[in-house]
C-alpha cells in the first residue's frame, strides 16, 4: 500500500481494510509500505522495517521472512501502471493483481481508448496534448466543444480532472492536468447516467457484479464526490433491465478482451442508451464504503471473501 501518486493516501486506506479482513488463521499478513524514500514493512506497533528490494523480503527480530503473495492495494504509480506487476513478476512472487501490461494500457486511458476502439467499444470524442505541445484552444474546442473535460492521461481519483464551460478556463484546467501527468486528454462531455461496472475473477470465474450508479452533488464525480461524500452511489443502478444487460455484456468484454485478472472497475456513461467507457481502474478502492466492495456486498459476497478469492487465485497461478 501507498505508492508514490496523490492517491496515496487513499491506498493506505485500502491496504489497512485489506489487512483488517484477511483470514488470520488461513494467513500470516504484513503491511508494507511503498514510498519513494523508502519500502518498510509496518507492524501493527509502528515499528518500521526496511523491505530488501533484492528480493521483496524483509528481516524482522533476525528472522528473514519471503512473501507467498502480494495483495496489491497500490492506487497510481507504481502499483496500478505495471511497474509493481514486472517487478513481482521477475521475482516470482504471485500477486492479486493484472498482468504488468494490462496494468500499463489501463493506466493510460487514451491508449486503452485506442486499443478499444476496434472492438466497438464506445467512448468521448478526445483530443490529446503532451507537455511542451502549443495549446490551440480553437482546434481543441472545434473537435471536443463545449462543456469538455480535460484531465491527466494516466492519474486516478480524479486528480488532474477539471470541467471547462468557457474557452477561458482552458489554460488552466490544462495546467491542472500537467501537475499530475505530463500526457492530457480532453474529451467531449457526455450527458448521461453515469455507472460503474465492477468485473472480478471470483473463484475461477469471470464475474460481472451489481452495477453501481453515480449521482454528484458536484459538476461532476471530481474528488470530493468520491471520498468526502459529495455523491450518492446507488447500488444497484436505477436503469433498465435491458442497459443493464447491455453494459455488463461490454464491461465483461473489455475484462475478456484485455485478458484481465484480478479485480477491475470499469466507468460508463450512458449516451443514447448507448454505454461509452471512461476508464477501467485495475486497483479499484477497497475501503469500506468503495464502489466495489459495495458492489460485492449487493452480490452477498463479504470483504473476507473478496479478499480470500484474490489471494486463492493468485496463489494458485505460481
Amino acid at each position: 500500500m501507498g505508492g508514490y501518486s496523490s492517491e496515496y493516501a487513499i491506498s493506505l486506506k485500502t491496504g489497512n481494510v485489506v489487512y483488517k479482513h484477511l483470514n488470520k488463521e488461513l494467513y500470516n499478513v504484513f503491511k508494507v509500505h511503498i514510498f519513494l524514500e523508502k519500502w518498510v514493512c509496518m507492524t501493527d506497533f509502528g515499528e518500521e522495517f526496511p523491505i530488501d528490494k533484492n528480493d521483496f523480503s524483509v528481516t524482522i527480530n533476525a528472522v528473514k521472512i519471503t512473501f507467498d503473495c502480494v495483495f496489491n492495494a497500490i492506487h497510481g504509480t507504481p502499483g496500478e501502471d505495471g511497474y509493481m506487476q514486472g517487478y513481482l513478476d521477475l521475482l516470482g512472487i504471485p500477486h492479486t493483481s493484472c498482468g504488468m501490461y494490462q496494468a500499463a494500457l489501463t493506466f493510460n486511458k487514451r491508449d486503452l481508448l485506442a486499443t478499444l476502439k476496434p472492438y466497438g467499444i464506445k467512448s468521448a470524442t478526445s483530443y490529446y496534448l503532451n507537455v511542451g505541445d502549443a495549446i490551440d484552444e480553437t482546434a481543441i474546442i472545434e473537435t471536443v466543444g463545449l462543456p469538455c473535460f480535460v484531465k491527466a492521461n494516466k492519474a486516478g481519483s480524479s486528480f488532474g480532472v477539471s470541467k471547462v464551460h468557457e474557452v477561458s478556463e482552458l489554460q488552466e484546467a490544462i495546467a491542472v492536468a500537467l501537475k499530475e501527468d505530463d500526457e492530457v486528454i480532453i474529451e467531449s462531455f457526455l450527458d448521461g447516467v453515469e455507472v460503474s461496472v465492477g468485473v472480478i475473477n471470483y473463484k475461477g470465474k469471470v464475474t460481472v457484479l451489481p452495477i453501481t450508479e453515480i449521482v454528484s452533488e458536484n459538476d461532476f464525480f471530481d474528488y470530493e464526490a468520491k471520498y468526502l461524500g459529495k455523491s450518492q452511489e446507488i447500488t444497484p443502478a436505477r436503469i433498465s433491465a435491458e442497459l443493464t444487460e447491455k453494459v455488463s455484456k461490454v464491461a465483461k468484454h473489455i475484462y475478456e478482451v484485455l485478458k484481465m485478472e484480478g479485480f477491475s472497475r470499469s466507468e460508463f456513461i450512458f449516451k443514447d442508451d448507448e454505454p461509452y467507457l471512461l476508464e477501467v481502474n485495475t486497483v479499484p478502492g477497497m475501503t469500506e464504503e468503495s464502489i466495489l466492495p459495495q458492489q460485492a456486498k449487493a452480490a452477498g459476497i463479504s470483504l473476507e471473501a473478496l479478499f480470500g478469492n484474490a489471494v486463492a487465485l493468485a496463489l494458485a497461478k505460481k
